[in-house]
């Protein structure tokens, strides 16, 4: 297994660095995680295949996640895809998704497509089973608009990957992340409170209780950009990859 970081920049681009979108791979998994505006120019810059992913897991609503989405169905239809595609998300799913292509590209949401399309709505707690890939939605808290909010813990061939999505502290992290081979956390600024967005300070008072095996800090302000040669865990940057 191994995941990339297609892009894992903040809303704002800071460091050059393409909106957040991660692509997880293994021998009978090909996700995604999260579709932000520039997912798609930054999916082709590494070479990947886009219609091999199968699945696409959506934390929340915000344009620098799930803006890329009318983009890539736009790429499918005119390269012919065939395999099936699901797109899985809070609630509301369906109806913000034909919002966004309708805003980006006039009647997209109604074409008939060469590909079955499935958008799937997930429930805090409960279990999701895509083949052998099992998806757990956990609540976060992000504000007001944009929402719902969720983090994900992900399991599949034997390894388990937990992304925080963006979120300010808050206790559901702690099962989320826990004893994750991989836990990908925003660490958005240093030790600066900023609403709606998790601290690596904040974060490091309680990594004991969450104990994963690997940290990789993502969604990182210019703040964190300038301490990065600085600071005591991994930090993503654009085409990195971590093996399971």
């Amino acid at each position: 297994m191994q995941l990339r970081f297609v892009g894992c920049g903040d809303a704002f681009g800071s460091g050059g660095r393409f909106n957040t979108c991660f692509h997880l791979t293994g021998a009978a998994t090909d996700l995604l995680i999260d579709c932000g505006a520039s997912s798609l120019p930054a999916l082709k810059r590494l070479g990947i295949a886009c219609n091999d992913v199968g699945l696409i897991l959506i934390t929340h609503f915000h344009g620098d996640h799930f803006a890329g989405l009318p983009f890539l169905l736009l790429d499918a239809q005119f390269s012919r895809r065939t395999q099936p595609l699901v797109i899985a998300g809070p609630a509301g799913i369906a109806a913000r998704l034909t919002q966004v292509m309708e805003a980006m590209f006039e009647q997209s949401s109604s074409t008939p497509r060469k590909f079955e399309l499935s958008v799937i709505e997930l429930a805090p707690g409960q279990l999701a089973r895509f083949g052998e890939v099992g998806v757990t939605p956990f609540t976060v808290v992000h504000g007001n608009s944009g929402g719902p909010f969720l983090g994900y813990r992900i399991e599949a061939e034997g390894k388990i990957v937990a992304y925080t999505a963006d979120t300010e502290w808050t206790d559901s992290l702690i099962p989320l992340g826990r004893d994750a081979d991989l836990f990908i956390a925003e660490a958005y600024t240093f030790d600066k409170p900023v609403k709606n967005h998790l601290s690596l300070a904040a974060l490091e008072t309680r990594l004991a209780e969450i104990r994963p095996k690997r940290l990789v800090l993502t969604h990182l302000s210019d703040d964190m950009l300038r301490r990065v040669a600085t600071l005591p865990h991994i930090a993503a940057h654009d085409g990195m990859t971590i093996d399971l």
